[in-house]
């Protein structure tokens, strides 16, 4: 069984040293969800950051 994710929220974020970035949609997978990730960055650490829904 895999471990709970923490979650923090907060407004505001600043990161230092991003190699790059992109936006994806999370999909279903099993019970859980996924975010595709092109391959080149296997291994890596990420910060994944969960936008709030656009209001119109």
């Amino acid at each position: 069984m895999m471990a709970r994710v923490v979650v923090q929220e907060t407004a505001k974020l600043t990161v230092d040293g991003v190699e790059a970035f992109f936006e994806k949609t999370v999909t279903a997978f099993g019970t859980g969800a996924k975010i595709d990730c092109p391959r080149q960055y296997l291994g890596r650490n990420v910060y994944v950051v969960i936008r709030r829904p656009k209001k119109d």
